[in-house]
Formats: C-alpha cells, structure tokens, sequence
C-alpha cells in the first residue's frame, strides 16, 4: 500500500485549500480529507472524506489505521475571536488535538506531521517591526496561548521523541474561496466581499492597524514547501516565523477604490483591536528564507486584483 496524507479539519478556510492543493500533488487517492462534520460539501465529495473528531484519539488513531497515513496535517483550531468567546473550549480543542497527533507520531504510526502556529504567539511587549525568530512571547489571547504552548511541545516532542513536526506561525491570510472563520484578520476578508457586494464596509479595526498579512496561495505553497523539505533544513521544530506583507485597513481601502472608486470604509473598533494592538505589524522571516528557501509572491495590489476578479462573479 502507498503512504497517505491526513489532514484534521479540511472543511475549514486553510484546510479546504491545502486539502485540493495536496491531491493535485499526490493524488485524489492519497489524501483523506476530515472534519467533525459534513459542513464543507465541496471537500466532501472532491474525495475521500472521513468523520473524524480531533478531540478523540481513537478516532484518529482509527482513520490513520484505516488508510495507512504517515503524514498529518492538523489544521483543527479554534481561532483568536472565537477563542475569547470560549476560553476553556478553545484551550481543549488546540491542546488536546495537538497530542493526539504527536503521540501517535511518538508511537510510531505516523512519520511527519504539520502543525500551524500564529502570530498569535507574539504578545503587547514583543518588538512590533520586524519581530524576529526569537524575541519575547507573552500572547494575550487564549489562542495565542495554546499556539505558545504547542510550540514548545512540538520542540519537546521532537527532541525527546524524534517526532519530524514542522510549523509555521501563520499570518492573517487572505481568501476567496472561503469565508473567514473567527480570527481578529477577517477584516482583510470581508472588505472584498462588502465591496463588491454593498460598496461600503464598516471596519472593526482602527484605520492604522497594521498586520502581517499572507494571501492564500502564499501560504499553502509554504505549507507545502516546509513538508517537502528535507529533515535536515528544518532546523527550528518549535515554528517558523512567516511573512508576506503588512498593511493597514486604510492601505487595503485604497487598494480596492482603485478598482471601486465609489468604495467608502467606515471605522468601529471593537474587542477585536485590542487584539491586533497585541500583534506584530511586521515580521523578520529570514530564518525561513534562509532554511528552506521560503518566498512570497503576492503583494497588496495582486491581492486586491485576485480578490476581486475572484468574487466579482458572486456578486
């Protein structure tokens, strides 16, 4: 039997993308698609889809069994939003996912597994420009919290058990083919959608809040790349910084009135800010240059293209 690849919570905004990008690689055949439910039905029925719950192990272990995986991506989290909506529940299901998997990888059933990290991680007293590999890591947020914490199992799980893990901390990413789903960066989402569709937006971030920020196709070419790399060149196990641009609401607003002229934005922060005031504005990926020959390709103007051409056929 050939080798198949797993990904926990392909239904959600970067899981649906990666899911299509890793059978166009590997094959519809060897990629398994999962979720707790059937809400995506477009990665349902592109392939083979299993009912998994990231919280049970035996229903992990059981699907990993079932199709002979020795690759996984979890993708399962509940994002920076809705995390502080439900502290505990986020807790639950970032960490005790994030140990089924690596105790499976420490047991032996699986080789490789990928696990997102975030900005999330960075907090009010990390250096805001530039903010390198290693720096000062106080997240305010539940969800940066577990992405701190896993970090450092990941790095543990590596270095006591062998475990190939390998991470990225994810910027706010930038998407057509999905609905944002609960994280501070949707904004960045949603502008294009109300544009097209109302020709206003109201922002929930201040007009100057700048953010790293990643279109999709960026970040799943990273994902990809990091996988593919030889053990060897994934020499930090904890997670990779990752950068594509930064901008602010007003910046992306601009960007969009040249394609809309009759484009207006309107301000109404919300507890959202406080978060993005947590965050980095800018974020020193050289490691990841360096390493594994990380690159973006996607600046703010061929996003705001892309967006629009994408979504104007919704509207």
């Amino acid at each position: 039997m050939s080798s198949k690849i797993l990904i926990i919570g392909a239904c959600g905004q970067i899981g649906s993308e990666l899911t299509y990008k890793l059978r166009a690689l590997h094959g519809d055949d060897n990629v398994i698609a999962s979720d707790i439910s059937y809400n995506n039905l477009d990665i349902v029925n592109s392939g083979i889809f299993e009912i998994v719950d990231a919280m049970d192990y035996k229903s992990v272990k059981v699907c990993i069994e079932k199709h002979n995986v020795d690759t996984v991506y979890l993708m399962a989290a509940m994002l920076s939003a809705t995390g502080e909506k439900y502290p505990m529940k986020a807790w639950d299901l970032n960490m005790t996912s994030l140990f089924h998997v690596l105790d499976l990888a420490k047991a032996k059933f699986i080789k490789k597994v990928f696990w997102p990290s975030s900005i999330a991680v960075f907090g009010p007293t990390t250096p805001k420009e530039n903010t390198p590999q290693y720096t000062t890591m106080e997240p305010s947020t539940v969800y940066g919290i577990t992405k701190q914490v896993g970090e450092r199992w990941c790095e543990y799980y590596n270095e006591k058990y062998d475990v190939d893990v390998r991470s990225i901390r994810y910027p706010g990413i930038i998407s057509w083919k999905t609905l944002p789903g609960g994280g501070t960066t949707d904004y960045a989402v949603e502008i294009y959608h109300e544009a097209l569709k109302n020709k206003e937006y109201d922002c929930f971030l201040s007009k100057d809040t700048a953010l790293p920020m990643l279109y999709m196709d960026d970040a799943i070419k990273a994902t990809v790349d990091i996988m593919s790399a030889d053990a060897d060149a994934v020499k930090i196990r904890s997670s990779y910084n990752l950068a594509g641009i930064s901008f602010t609401p007003e910046e992306i607003a601009a960007s969009i009135k040249k394609h809309i002229p009759e484009f207006k934005i309107s301000y109404t922060p919300d507890f959202r800010q406080q978060i993005a005031n947590s965050w980095p504005q800018s974020i020193d990926d050289t490691m990841a240059q360096n390493h594994w020959n990380w690159k973006h390709s996607f600046d703010l103007e061929a996003i705001t293209e892309e967006m629009l051409k994408q979504l104007k056929p919704k509207y």
